[in-house]
């Protein structure tokens, strides 16, 4: 009886799994056209591909970066939608070893996308493998051990590479130059994300109003990802409080339990620039400083944190380390007292 009731629970919480997962795919658009934002990209990115349909060639091959969540992936995804092309998807870090690489690439037909998400993660001897497949569409491999050893030259169909990074300038000079494409994307207007807000409410059968959403997009970061996230979590509070519909003070009143004000600034970020003015008189200061003093590593403070406090104009990078600016001041409501020296 207890084995019965253990399994049904383990097959509703795959049903479950798969229906939350059927549903972060939906949340991504399929083509261009469907895709809000990043208007700049999508119209070069629409030359690029119609040029290549008509040619009846593969894509070029495209290097994707800017600061996590802002739809790499999705973009990836809908390049190959577009180019009417299967995508095969990983990751720098799970290609170990160039026989990862090969596998992966043996799978590819001609015209298809190989996505690697966090490309700058590659290790070195993939990286360098992928210089010929890029450029010339084959790679040697070793076979055998020993004396019986021997290269063989192993043919790829055209194919295009799409690479996406947080941190552009962590990778090789010589793999970045073989993307003939290479565009940085942007954070989100207000108004994009409002409209992204509105269309993943619909995915999830939730009504929320046009003040709702764009108070949520104010407080988003910029960053779809975010977006999303801090919609499923204020429509939890909408819920559990018998709400019909998401309004204006709904989304006030569940961001402010969440700790997220009204420029999107969460207990991290607080906790960040509060640090560097109460210790370090706002800075300059390291980086590993400051890591060391929050307790977050320095990766995250630089990918997660420390872009978006630059694009609000809340933080500066001097050569002498980061600066906490007069509106981190003002926007935290602390008296300025003098930098150090």
């Amino acid at each position: 009886m207890e084995m019965d009731e253990n399994l049904r629970d383990l097959t509703s919480n795959k049903v479950n799994d798969e229906q939350e997962a059927a549903v972060e795919l939906s949340l991504r658009p399929q083509l261009l056209a469907e895709y809000i934002g990043q208007a700049a990209l999508k119209e070069k990115l629409t030359v690029y591909i119609q040029a290549a349909k008509a040619r009846e060639e593969a894509l070029d091959h495209v290097l994707l970066y800017g600061p996590p969540g802002l739809g790499k992936t999705t973009l990836a995804m809908v390049i190959a939608n577009e180019m009417a092309v299967q995508i095969r998807t990983t990751s720098g870090p799970a290609i170990e070893k160039p026989g990862d690489l090969v596998a992966l690439l043996n799978e590819l037909q001609p015209g298809d996308v190989l996505f690697i998400d966090e490309i700058h993660r590659l290790p070195k001897v993939v990286e360098e493998m992928l210089y010929s497949a890029m450029e010339d569409y084959y790679i040697d491999i070793v076979v055998g051990e020993g004396p019986t050893a021997h290269p063989v030259h192993f043919p790829l169909p055209p194919f295009t590479l799409i690479g996406a990074t947080t941190r552009a300038g962590a990778l090789s000079a010589p793999l970045r130059d073989r993307f003939g494409i290479v565009e940085r994307m942007n954070y989100y207007q207000a108004a994009e994300l409002a409209q992204i807000i509105e269309r993943s409410a619909t995915i999830f059968e939730t009504a929320i109003d046009e003040t709702g959403a764009y108070e949520l997009a104010l407080r988003s970061r910029g960053t779809p990802r975010i977006a999303n996230r801090l919609l499923k979590r204020v429509r939890d509070f909408s819920e559990v409080a018998g709400q019909a519909r998401i309004d204006l003070n709904t989304v006030k009143k569940s961001l402010d339990l969440l700790k997220v004000d009204n420029l999107g600034l969460d207990e991290v970020d607080r906790k960040l620039l509060t640090t560097m003015i109460n210790y370090y008189h706002g800075g300059p200061v390291g980086l590993k400083t400051i890591a060391a003093n929050i307790g977050e590593e320095t990766t995250t403070i630089e990918e997660m944190y420390e872009p978006y406090l630059l694009q609000i104009g809340l933080l500066s990078r001097t050569p002498r380390g980061r600066q906490v600016t007069m509106a981190a001041y003002d926007h935290l409501k602390i008296p300025y007292s003098g930098a150090s020296s």
